[in-house]
C-alpha cells in the first residue's frame, strides 16, 4: 500500500506545503491540462516552455496545505502514483542547505552552525529556521532551497532547527540576483492609421495602475493572478502600440514585489502573448 498520500496529508496538516513527485523527483502537473506534462512545459519551475496554463501547476508553486486542493481528483490521482513527497521550504519558513556530496558535507561541518540534519542519497540537507531566496551552486555541491524552490521530504532527520545564520545568507549574496528585465513588445499600429484611443494619458495610466493594484493586493495564487493580469493588459493594450517598456517594467516590478522571479514574469508575459496569438 502506498503510504505517501497519508504521509503527505499529515505533513500538510502540520503546515508543510507539499506536492507529489515522480520517481525522478519531477513534480506532476496537477491540473487536467498539464497532467503528465502534456502541456509541454513547466513555467512555474523557471523552465521555458509552451505551457500557457494560468494555474500554479508545476514545481514549488503547486505545493499546498489546502485540504480541498489535496483532495481534488487530479491531486488524488497524482498522489496515488507519487514515489516521493516534495515540499516548499520557503512556504514552511525554512531554508534547506542541500549538500550534494561528502566534500560539501565536510565543508558544512567546518563552516556552518549545527542544525536539523537529514540524510540524502548522496549527502545531507541542513535545515534552518528562516526563509531566503533560493540559489543553486553557491559553492561546489551546495544549493540553497527556500523561496521559489522545492525539496524532497526525507523525514524529520536529527537535531534541532536553529535560526538561519548570516553565513548562509552571505552565500546567496555572493551570487548575483537576477534583475527585473522589462520586455519590449512589438505591436502593429492601428489598422486605420489614426491615433489610438488608448494613448490618452488617463485611459492608459488607469489601466496600468489597476493592473499594478491587482497584483499587489493578491493574497494567494500570485502566479495565476500575474498571468491573468498580464493577459488582461495585453488584451486591452497589446495590439495598438500603447505599451512601452516603462509600462511593462512597472508590471514586472509589481509582480516581483509579490515574490515572482524575473523568469516567472517573462514566462507569464510570453504565455499571455501566445494565448492571444500575438
Amino acid at each position: 500500500m502506498n503510504s505517501i498520500p497519508t504521509t503527505a496529508l499529515g505533513l500538510a496538516e502540520h503546515g508543510l506545503p507539499v506536492l507529489p513527485l515522480r520517481a525522478d523527483k519531477r513534480p506532476f502537473g496537477n491540473c487536467r491540462a498539464c497532467e503528465d506534462l502534456a502541456c509541454g512545459g513547466r513555467p512555474n519551475m523557471r523552465t521555458p516552455g509552451p505551457c500557457v496554463c494560468p494555474w500554479p501547476c508545476h514545481g514549488w508553486a503547486a505545493a499546498t496545505t489546502d485540504p480541498a486542493v489535496l483532495a481534488s481528483p487530479q491531486w488524488t490521482a497524482a498522489w496515488r502514483r507519487a514515489r516521493a513527497i516534495g515540499y516548499h521550504p520557503g512556504g514552511a519558513g525554512v531554508t534547506v542547505v542541500d549538500l550534494d556530496n561528502p566534500a560539501a558535507v565536510a565543508w558544512a561541518r567546518t563552516h556552518l552552525p549545527p542544525t536539523a540534519t537529514v540524510a540524502t542519497t548522496r549527502g545531507e540537507h541542513w535545515i534552518y529556521r528562516g526563509a531566503m531566496r533560493s540559489v543553486n551552486g553557491v559553492r561546489p555541491g551546495v544549493d540553497l532551497k527556500s523561496l521559489m524552490s522545492y525539496a524532497r521530504w526525507l523525514g524529520p532527520g536529527t537535531g534541532t532547527l536553529t535560526e538561519l545564520p548570516d553565513v548562509v545568507r552571505a552565500l546567496a549574496e555572493k551570487a548575483p540576483a537576477a534583475r527585473p528585465a522589462p520586455r519590449v513588445v512589438t505591436v502593429p499600429a492601428p489598422a486605420d492609421g489614426g491615433e489610438c484611443r488608448h494613448r490618452t494619458p488617463v485611459y492608459l495610466e488607469r489601466g496600468i495602475a489597476m493592473a499594478e493594484q491587482r497584483i499587489t493586493e493578491a493574497t494567494s495564487g500570485v502566479h495565476a493572478t500575474v498571468y491573468r493580469t498580464f493577459l488582461a493588459v495585453l488584451s486591452a493594450h497589446g495590439r495598438c502600440g500603447c505599451l512601452t517598456e516603462a509600462h511593462i517594467g512597472r508590471l514586472f516590478t509589481a509582480a516581483q514585489a509579490r515574490g515572482e522571479s524575473p523568469r516567472h514574469c517573462a514566462d507569464a508575459w510570453t504565455n499571455a502573448r501566445t494565448a492571444l496569438g500575438m
